[in-house]
């Protein structure tokens, strides 16, 4: 199985938001957003490992700025971190107002998603190389979240991370 950089993952998904997609503030709806959000976030973890994938967690989500209706919504995922079956994707979403030309952060995110064999078992994944400093710096942040959802889901003792442990404990 052959490593893939980040960049072999990227999806660069655009949505318009239209009425049925807003509530009575104009506003997109967050579960519009996430559903989105989950396709694209999807679309690169099976771009990175060439298998159906599935949704395995979705870190916490805040809305820095709403996406008004008529706006265009860019979300940017690729894949942080491989692990044995699962992967870390990493989303930032953009609202765009084509009107006034302006582009502005709406949100970011991390969704994990763990690939399937055909018997709908999990799956090895292949690696990933990392050659940017962003890269790096979000390959490495990896772990941490993942210790922490895995601590938070009951799958991990607190004891066992070591990695966050590190963080707090000299």
């Amino acid at each position: 199985m052959e490593s893939k950089t980040p960049a072999a993952s990227l999806i660069i998904m655009t949505e318009l938001v239209l009425p049925n997609d807003t509530n009575l503030f104009g506003n997109l709806m967050g579960g519009r957003l996430m559903y989105w959000m989950d396709i694209a976030s999807a679309l690169s973890a099976q771009k990175h490992c060439n298998a159906p994938v599935v949704t395995a967690s979705v870190d916490n989500i805040s809305f820095e700025n709403p996406i008004k209706l008529g706006n265009v919504v860019h979300i940017e995922a690729n894949v942080t971190r491989a692990f044995n079956t699962s992967m870390e994707v990493h989303m930032n979403v953009w609202g765009e107002d084509l009107k006034q030309q302006v582009k502005y952060k709406s949100n970011e995110a991390y969704y994990t998603f763990v690939a399937l064999n055909a018997n709908g078992k999990p799956s090895p994944v292949p690696q990933l190389i990392v050659e940017t400093d962003t890269e790096q710096k979000l390959f490495e942040g990896a772990l941490r979240r993942r210790q922490l959802r895995l601590i938070l889901g009951g799958k991990m003792k607190p004891d066992d991370a070591a990695e966050l442990r590190a963080l707090f404990v000299k």
